[in-house]
């Protein structure tokens, strides 16, 4: 490893000994460790060794010459950033400009005045060092940033991780259908990352999101009496009390994410808690959304929340579903209530579901 307080190595690449010789001779008076080799095989090799902080190279040599050398520095990550300065006795704009095009900082025609060939050789290297210095500082600060979307992040999750576990507090059933309704809406979301149709749209974050935040799809419940979603009431007054949930639960959930300057796992609860009972054909509520108008995510929810209250013995029609009758009332769903393209997965991955 290269010492931070060794001078700059320039690798000088040349097949003419005597100019190799001169070149090195000159770049060595000037203070710099310098490495000169007489082709670009020879070159490869001593990049290997040690990357130099400058390549000189000239432009005619066997084999490779510095034009497709350069060209090739420049293609691999470990080599692109270093400054090649190509020296040649070619001397036409088009030479020139096919230098640049190959990637150079420089192009300097033999002959040349030995003072000019350092004093570029030092502006070029001052930039280069200018260049690493800024590199590092970004990744420092990209670093810190990380770290701190990391914190929010995490605090953000413990909040909703909070809220899911004193909903769950109100029985033990409750508190089982949230964790089902995390765990599913993860493994759905998974299988849809493997359909091309949800690819770009699903990401690992969102796959993580979604677990924490479906548990809290029905979390304006917290603020109400069980007892008025179970009472004789009529269908109308039943869809008020639904509604009311929705609007409470938006509402806790929206001063929360306002004060967390709109934090992404907190927009998606709160899109889960305002939209997972829009229906496809928009016969939901309680906006009256319809297909992909509605939220990824609550789509999402609806189904998984649908296939758990099939199974639950709670459930407000006192219905049980055999996992096949489940199975046949979402595809006679799909298109309907549910997304036809979520549920072809659901289909798919359906064995997968806990139960």
């Amino acid at each position: 490893m290269k010492s931070s307080f060794a001078p700059p190595n320039i690798l000088v690449v040349d097949d003419v000994i005597s100019n190799l010789s001169a070149l090195a001779e000159m770049i060595h008076k000037a203070g710099y460790i310098v490495r000169p080799v007489t082709s670009a095989r020879q070159a490869v090799s001593a990049i290997d060794a040690l990357a130099p902080d400058m390549i000189l190279m000239d432009i005619s040599m066997p084999d490779v010459d510095g034009y497709m050398f350069c060209s090739m520095l420049k293609k691999s990550i470990k080599t692109r950033d270093i400054p090649v300065i190509f020296i040649s006795v070619l001397n036409t704009p088009q030479d020139r400009i096919r230098g640049y095009q190959a990637g150079a900082v420089d192009f300097i025609v033999k002959p040349f005045e030995e003072e000019e060939l350092i004093l570029r050789i030092n502006t070029h290297l001052k930039m280069y060092k200018k260049q690493q210095e800024l590199e590092i500082y970004n990744k420092k600060m990209n670093k810190i940033i990380n770290d701190q979307i990391h914190k929010m992040y995490e605090a953000h999750k413990n909040i909703l991780n909070c809220m899911s576990i004193l909903i769950s507090k109100r029985n033990h059933e409750v508190s089982a259908h949230l964790d089902r309704i995390g765990k599913n809406s993860r493994i759905l979301a998974l299988g849809l990352q493997l359909s091309p149709i949800f690819r770009d749209q699903i990401t690992n974050s969102f796959i993580d999101g979604i677990e924490i935040a479906a548990p809290l799809h029905d979390i304006g419940k917290i603020t109400i009496d069980e007892f008025m979603f179970q009472t004789e009431d009529t269908a109308d007054e039943k869809l008020e009390e639904m509604k009311m949930h929705i609007r409470i639960g938006a509402e806790i959930l929206d001063e929360i994410n306002t004060l967390s300057n709109n934090n992404d796992l907190l927009k998606m609860a709160l899109d889960i808690v305002k939209y997972h009972h829009e229906k496809w054909d928009g016969s939901g509520y309680p906006a009256g959304l319809s297909g992909k108008d509605i939220p990824l995510s609550a789509r999402i929810v609806a189904i998984v929340d649908a296939y758990d209250s099939y199974a639950d013995s709670s459930s407000t029609d006192d219905k049980i579903y055999s996992h096949e009758n489940s199975v046949e009332l979402f595809m006679e769903d799909a298109g309907k209530f549910f997304d036809p393209e979520i549920i072809s997965v659901f289909l798919k991955i359906q064995n997968k579901l806990i139960r």
